[in-house]
């Protein structure tokens, strides 16, 4: 089994994004937080508040014999619109901005090769704004957000607006989810 790496990714609210890597195939783990800021230790509330820059992120430890860095970069590059800045549907402000945390020079080329790739193929209609930027600090959330969609599906933000997310994952990634 090769070296598990860790990956950095804001894409908006950290409950669709978690909800989302949790199932594919390679995912040892995924954990929301806040990573970008200026904060030692903030709070949900703290970044909420616009105050303490920091963006709302998973930090995923994958294996990278089963899942490439690049292919993690693909599914991430198809669950959020990474064309808007600072704004993933009705959540507005920094703290919701699009951006890739890297953890390694390779991280950063592979995060630059992947915007390339998708901008090229003319996959949005707008240009990708999504920050590559090198990784400082991961504060974990509270743990009232960990695994928040799997423990509150009918919570009425998750029922219209994480799941169907996961849904449209799921069936365009069927063949890449654990079973």
């Amino acid at each position: 089994m090769a070296e598990l790496e860790t990956a950095t990714l804001a894409a908006g609210c950290f409950w669709c994004v978690e909800a989302v890597f949790d199932d594919l195939i390679g995912v040892e783990d995924v954990v929301s937080g806040y990573s970008g800021g200026h904060k030692d230790n903030p709070t949900y509330q703290e970044v909420c508040s616009e105050t303490t820059g920091h963006a709302e992120v998973v930090q995923i430890i994958f294996d990278p014999d089963k899942l490439s860095f690049a292919d993690l970069l693909r599914v991430y590059f198809t669950v959020h619109d990474p064309t808007t800045l600072n704004r993933q549907g009705n959540d507005i402000g920094s703290s919701y901005r699009s951006a890739i945390f890297f953890h390694s020079p390779e991280q950063k080329e592979t995060a630059e090769e992947i915007i390339k790739e998708i901008s090229e193929a003319a996959i949005y209609d707008n240009p990708i704004v999504t920050e590559v930027t090198a990784f400082d600090k991961f504060w974990p959330a509270e743990d009232y957000h960990q695994e928040y969609f799997a423990n509150n599906p009918s919570q009425p933000y998750c029922a219209a607006v994480v799941a169907p997310k996961v849904a449209k994952f799921r069936q365009k990634f069927a063949a890449r989810l654990k079973k």
